[in-house]
């Protein structure tokens, strides 16, 4: 069992040719300063921000380091609660992922690592790890994949390889890398790391800039996993004991692999940064111009934008006049300016954001807000995705709630009951086929169902188009906690079906 793997494993094999690499992608940001449109159920990575926008940022990830190219089944860690997003990502990128691990709680992005380092140290003792956010842009894809290339020849001489951006301005919102002497054997393109340095002040930034030798830490790593695996049971064995006690017990589910909670959750919050990469003597950077950006506010964001000759990026039903460097997002209706200049402008069917461009980053303060309430915008859209689908709320009333459910082809409701609410279903669109009670009929377009409060119901869609129908909920409470469940096809808990 991988259980079982030791320190002695560790050593058995030589550090000599590149082993296989290995793409991980971590999916477990919330992308926060990125709010209204990323939520904690539905982050930015699912999103498409962009008209015309060919993936979304995790489909591009996804096919960055394409197998065809000589890298690995990709192995993506992920929040329990998305996993059936990105159960959809995959199967629209048409790829075949060596492991969908979920993780049971967050733990920052040490202990994910040690997973996917311990996941393929067993089968393959050299193994090279690219890892990768699953919400950053890569312009250059050729690029960057000679960049992974080189820096996995450097990895497999025993290094732990990050990825330096050179700054082209004085960003504060960005880590950064002071470059070291340059590595031997490596034509002057790999050096050693000289020191880290946090989110700078605006005046710190503009040194690093003026200095040179500074590089913006991109967050991506390249490294050979027995010597990560090796520096952490040095620096942080706690770690290493969490990570190998919940890959050990871990269960498949549906195709994806859940790690054992009891042992995860022993595990330090604690970023790869902190637990290794600023401790150890393995460390080595490599500088990239790869078009990168992490999009890590709207600002960013406007900046990868297509803009018009005034600078504005609109989406949707809009009308500007002069108006200039503008982010404008519109979904609810006509959003309309005058004489206004650098202002993100989001509005969504259930929240509206108006800020200052250039204090985008902020936009997280909201959100941190939002959860001390205990306010559903920060969590949730209007529409809810689920693995059979989604709702959508169109109206809500004192005693009363109007939703849209939309079913795949093959998706399945679970058997479920309400103490306080009946419901009643006109189906607009497809064929569903409806257990209620102890009967079970096809209801097509245009008939209804009504379920009554404490009865039993399913609904399923069986046909090959998609299933639509208005939802009308009658009762004395009406929140998504009034559910008991008695059998679900996706083996969610409860803590899954928020």
């Amino acid at each position: 069992m991988l259980l079982a793997l030791d320190l002695e494993f560790f050593g058995a094999a030589e550090l000599e040719d590149v082993g296989k690499i290995f793409p991980v992608i971590l999916l477990g940001g919330s992308g926060t300063r990125l709010w209204p449109l990323s939520r904690a159920m539905y982050p930015k990575q699912f999103i498409n921000f962009f008209s015309g926008q060919g993936s979304t940022f995790l489909g591009a990830a996804l096919s960055r380091l394409k197998q065809e190219a000589g890298f690995a089944a990709p192995i993506l860690l992920c929040n329990k609660d998305h996993r059936f997003l990105v159960k959809e990502e995959i199967e629209r990128a048409k790829i075949e992922p060596r492991a969908i691990i979920l993780e049971p709680i967050a733990r920052n992005t040490a202990a994910p690592i040690a997973v996917a380092a311990l996941a393929t140290v067993r089968d393959n003792p050299n193994a090279i790890l690219v890892v990768m956010p699953s919400d950053h842009v890569v312009r250059e894809e050729s690029r960057f994949v000679e960049s992974v290339k080189r820096a996995a020849n450097v990895a497999a001489s025993g290094k732990l390889v990050l990825f330096g951006v050179k700054p082209t301005e004085p960003h504060t919102g960005y880590g950064y890398i002071r470059q070291g002497d340059a590595l031997e054997g490596f034509d002057g393109r790999a050096f050693a790391v000289d020191a880290f340095f946090e989110k700078p002040d605006a005046t710190s930034a503009q040194r690093y800039v003026d200095e040179g030798g500074y590089y913006w830490n991109s967050g991506i790593f390249v490294l050979h996993a027995r010597t990560f695996l090796e520096e952490l049971a040095e620096l942080q064995p706690r770690i290493l004991s969490a990570a190998r006690g919940a890959l050990g017990e871990a269960k498949d589910d549906l195709g994806f692999l859940r790690l054992d909670s009891k042992f995860f959750n022993t595990s330090p919050s604690i970023s790869v940064d902190y637990a290794v990469m600023e401790k150890t003597a393995a460390a080595a950077m490599l500088p990239i111009d790869v078009g990168w950006n992490d999009v890590g506010s709207w600002a960013s964001l406007w900046e990868i934008a297509p803009r018009d000759a005034n600078g504005n990026y609109t989406n949707g039903d809009t009308m500007l006049e002069d108006s200039t460097g503008c982010y404008i997002h519109a979904e609810r209706g006509l959003v309309s300016t005058i004489g206004v200049k650098d202002l993100v402008i989001v509005d969504t069917p259930d929240a509206l954001l108006v800020a200052d461009k250039n204090r985008s980053q902020e936009v997280s303060k909201i959100v941190a807000k939002l959860k001390r309430l205990n306010r559903k915008e920060q969590e949730q859209h209007l529409r809810n995705h689920r693995p059979w689908g989604y709702f959508e709320t169109l109206n809500i009333g004192l005693r009363f709630q109007v939703k849209l459910l939309h079913v795949k082809p093959g998706g399945t409701l679970s058997m479920q009951m309400h103490h306080h609410r009946s419901e009643h279903w006109v189906v607009v669109q497809g064929t569903a086929n409806v257990t209620n009670g102890k009967e079970e009929r096809l209801v097509r377009e245009g008939d209804s169902e009504y379920i009554s409060a404490t009865a039993w119901h399913r609904l399923e869609n069986p046909g090959k188009v998609p299933l639509e129908l208005i939802e009308v909920q009658i009762g004395t409470y009406l929140r998504e906690d009034d559910i008991v469940r008695a059998d679900d096809v996706y083996n969610r808990a409860p803590d899954e079906t928020k």
